[in-house]
């Protein structure tokens, strides 16, 4: 997922032999704080502790973030992934983690690939079955046709693809940089809508349900255009895979990791062990002293540390975290307040097994397919274990709108009504008397730790989401500004992608590493040596 904004290879960084940075010999040992215990802040204090340094994890909840692999009741070997659940293969840097911890991985089965089987697209109560996208009527083809045309002559999607597989930071930044000046106020929707190609409202509507990749994009249609170019340019949508036995494992293990080539600390040292078995605790406020970032836990007491790294979704600094409006630059604040976040509902049953393989003998086809509809559930998606173990079935995953039908709803509730919309499309599969655990459910806006599954920015925030990136380099600001690192996938270009998690993670190891005096080996510059080089464009206020 080379970014166009700022197409740094943070795979080439991290796996350089040289590795990733030097500290001066009092900077070992030295605590940082690391706030939030998702895949961000997990990479970012495994990354500082092997440079020398102590990271100290701060996690309200539990590892993993909205990396949540939820157990079934009584069924402690099957789980849901109620947060991040595909991944794609152009995801180099997290691969790499996803490597590094011995993880597996295997196609995902999203809708007419290989993985899937089959797909059902239910739209206005016709429904298609198809095995693959050459199966699909006329209109689906014309439809893709229209959005390839769309965003080839509008947006060069072909030269831009091209330029990102061959690594071509220059070609990449030529084609982009003018793209930002003339779409950052377009929204999706405006986009399709003004292309000759989408001027049927049918093809707009059937692009808003079955969408490209992973599935619809109408609840996208608000968004910034730009965000839906970043993801198809860097193959975000295409080939994606799932994380064997749970996503959370991989924050989990990275916690408990002994890097082989640690400096400072003895052989065997991990996270785990610096901190005792277990991360501190939820925190309450953060405030800047006279010697750095002084962090208030919720249960009493607080510590001073020279740097800290801010990973939780940065909305919880104005909801659940106090801080003096000093903590951030005036600018960055303006882009926290601003910053727009989608919600989205999940909803999961274990079944005794994936009966779905079995053929209707009127139709030859398989009882059941991963399904894209325009009623309740909008996703279904089935992931099979093999014949003799118990299936799971995402019956619903939606997103904003869609989402909040959901909200009000008790996991029960839930399931009745997801159940009654699918019952039309599969009126002969009784998916109740399957299910052999209750459901496992979430709705990521009314978590109070997120309020939201994810970011993805407006027509018009470019600006917003340049500051909040841009904030590991601070040797430009003011000292009083100096020290606080944020990071997570919502301040990446990429929101909502665990790649970008892992990437601005590594932004902030740079900025601490450079922070407290130290720096990049020769032959391997990291993202803030290179930054003027690479950096996003930058639009007038005025």
């Amino acid at each position: 997922m080379l970014g166009p904004d700022f197409p740094f290879m943070y795979d080439d960084w991290i796996t350089h032999p040289a590795g990733v940075g030097r500290l001066p010999k009092d900077a070992l040992g030295t605590p940082v704080a690391v706030i939030g215990g998702g895949v961000s802040g997990l990479v970012a204090a495994y990354e500082l502790m092997r440079l020398g340094l102590r990271p100290v994890l701060y996690e309200a909840e539990q590892i993993g973030g909205r990396m949540r692999s939820a157990p079934f009741e009584n069924r402690p070997d099957v789980t849901a992934e109620l947060g991040a659940m595909r991944f794609p293969s152009s995801a180099t840097t997290l691969h790499h983690y996803v490597n590094l911890v011995g993880l597996e991985t295997r196609p995902f089965p999203n809708p007419l690939t290989a993985a899937s089987g089959s797909t059902v697209i239910d739209v206005g109560g016709l429904q298609t079955y198809a095995r693959d996208a050459g199966d699909l009527p006329d209109v689906y083809q014309e439809v893709g046709m229209a959005w390839d045309k769309a965003v080839q002559e509008s947006a060069e999607f072909y030269a831009m693809n091209d330029a990102i597989r061959r690594r071509d930071t220059t070609a990449i930044k030529a084609i982009w940089n003018p793209l930002v000046r003339a779409l950052d106020d377009q929204s999706f929707y405006g986009f399709i809508a003004g292309s000759p190609y989408f001027q049927s409202f049918r093809h707009r509507e059937i692009f808003g349900q079955v969408g490209f990749g992973a599935g619809g994009w109408d609840t996208d249609f608000p968004n910034s255009m730009l965000e839906i170019l970043r993801v198809i340019y860097t193959g975000a949508e295409d080939d994606h895979q799932l994380i064997v036995g749970g996503s959370q494992q991989l924050p989990e293990r990275l916690w408990r990791l002994a890097p082989d080539d640690i400096a400072h600390w003895p052989a065997g040292t991990s996270l785990e062990a610096l901190h005792g078995g277990a991360p501190r605790g939820s925190v309450a406020r953060i405030e800047r002293a006279a010697r750095g970032i002084t962090v208030h836990e919720s249960k009493g007491g607080a510590r001073t540390y020279p740097a800290a790294v801010f990973t939780p979704h940065k909305r919880t600094l104005i909801t659940n975290v106090r801080c003096a409006g000093h903590l951030l630059p005036g600018p960055v604040w303006s882009a926290v307040e601003r910053s727009h976040y989608m919600g989205s509902s999940k909803l999961f049953v274990l079944v005794d097994r994936p009966f779905w393989r079995a053929r209707d003998e009127r139709t030859g086809r398989e009882v059941m397919s991963t399904t894209l509809t325009d009623r309740m559930p909008r996703g279904v998606y089935l992931f099979d274990d093999g014949p003799d173990r118990p299936g799971v079935m995402c019956l619903s995953y939606t997103w904003n709108d869609d989402s909040l039908k959901m909200a009000p709803l008790t996991a029960e509730e839930r399931l009745d009504a997801v159940l009654e919309a699918l019952a039309d499309i599969y009126p002969d599969v009784d998916i109740r008397s399957r299910i052999i655990a209750p459901p496992r459910t979430i709705t990521w806006e009314t978590e109070p730790r997120f309020m939201g599954a994810f970011k993805s920015n407006l027509p018009g925030h470019y600006r917003y989401q340049r500051r909040l990136f841009t904030h590991f380099m601070q040797d430009e600001m003011p000292r009083h500004h100096r020290g606080l690192f944020l990071a997570g996938d919502d301040v990446s270009w990429t929101a909502g992608f665990a790649e970008g998690a892992v990437t601005t993670g590594l932004n902030a190891v740079w900025g601490v590493v450079n922070h407290l005096g130290g720096g990049t080996p020769p032959g391997n510059p990291g993202p803030g040596d290179l930054f003027h080089e690479l950096a996003p464009v930058e639009l007038p206020d005025a």
